[in-house]
């Protein structure tokens, strides 16, 4: 097995393992709350501890612009200026170059030149510098610069990204890193199965600490969308750590487990949040229906978050919309406490070997009532 990741037990292709970083062990399957800019919205972090959530992601182009790596680098590193001590991962700011094209200059073997999305002046960013920035921050998982293009665009176009994120990351190998930093490779190929294969095989080779799908989730329809990370997961080696970029509806979580994903992210749980809207298994909650204004219900029964365990919904409801802080904040700790507890329900049952009872009977209980919007 690598040093970086112990797989635990299988069921089918769905796994339970341990990833192993500097700053403790993550047990995967693991859901990552979004932390862009050094805070996962609204939530402290003994709260996130509190939640149950092992490993948090911070984002190398916000923090870059702002306040700068080399701030953050003075004052203790990103651990220390968040005040989060357990495991931190980095995205390499690839997606937000890429998926902010309106911002786009020139992209080229070299980098990709970009407006900031701060001031809209001219910049660039190399796998030389991301690496750089991410060393600097000190997080635990350092992720390489890649070509991330929207779904929908010319072959050609994802062969070059291909091409690009190798090429990339054959520079980006031996680079520094902070002290225990881990490094992740990110493969590319949309929804190409014959391109998802060759970008694995040219980066398996270079073996790097663990392996993230990218280029998927950005816009494609589900049903393609989970049968590529099926191929793509395939294609990666059984003893690395691999991290589907960008998911956390609950659907979206189980059916990437099931597809052999360890580690994933997405904002969609504080986002959701902001919305006034609660993830639950009677299905997305929009708490500004007239229908909860006398409900004195928690949001959702026998969830042991501190939204659930002490106010109603028609209180909940009340404060979203008064627009009241406190009530985005009680939806962003349920959120992230259903998606966590959910991940950890997984978990178990990878290890009991009962995970295909519990996917369909989980899927059954997401899709029996509609969405709210």
């Amino acid at each position: 097995m690598s040093e970086s990741f112990t797989l635990g037990a299988t069921d089918g292709a769905a796994r339970a393992g341990v990833l192993h970083t500097a700053h403790g062990d993550v047990p995967t399957p693991a859901f990552m709350p979004v932390g862009t800019k050094g805070s996962v919205k609204t939530v402290d972090p003994e709260e996130l501890r509190a939640l149950g959530a092992g490993i948090v992601l911070g984002n190398a182009y916000h923090l870059h612009f702002r306040p700068g790596e080399e701030l953050i680098a003075e004052l203790g590193g990103l651990h220390s200026f968040m005040a989060w001590d357990g495991p931190i991962l980095t995205d390499s700011g690839g997606f937000q170059v890429f998926s902010l094209r309106d911002t786009l200059l020139r992209s080229d073997d070299d980098g990709v030149t970009f407006r900031s999305v701060y001031d809209g002046r001219a910049e660039r960013f190399t796998p030389e510098l991301s690496a750089r920035i991410q060393e600097r921050l000190g997080s635990d998982v350092a992720m390489c610069l890649d070509v991330c293009p929207p779904s929908g665009v010319p072959r050609a176009e994802l062969e070059q990204a291909v091409r690009r994120t190798t090429l990339w990351a054959q520079r980006q190998r031996e680079l520094p890193r902070a002290p225990g930093q881990l490094r992740f490779a990110i493969t590319q190929g949309g929804l190409d199965t014959e391109l998802r294969r060759r970008s694995s095989e040219e980066l398996v080779p270079l073996d790097f600490d663990g392996y993230a799908i990218g280029g998927l989730s950005v816009g494609e329809e589900r049903a393609a969308m989970f049968e590529a990370a099926t191929h793509a997961a395939s294609f990666l080696p059984v003893e690395k750590p691999r991290y589907f970029m960008g998911i956390g509806d609950p659907e979206g979580v189980i059916e990437v487990v099931a597809r052999g994903v360890d580690m994933f992210d997405c904002v969609l749980p504080t986002r959701t949040a902001r919305t006034g809207s609660a993830l639950t298994w009677e299905g997305r909650l929009n708490l500004r229906n007239a229908r909860f204004a006398r409900d004195p219900g928690p949001l959702d029964e026998g969830c042991p978050c501190p939204a659930c365990t002490r106010f109603s919904r028609a209180y909940i409801r009340h404060l979203v919309n008064q627009q009241e802080l406190l009530g985005l904040r009680l939806l962003s700790l349920h959120n992230l406490r259903y998606l966590i507890d959910l991940v950890a329900a997984a978990r178990k049952a990878i290890e009991r070997g009962a995970f295909e009872t519990w996917r369909a009977d989980a899927l059954t209980r997401l899709t029996r009532l509609p969405l709210e919007t």
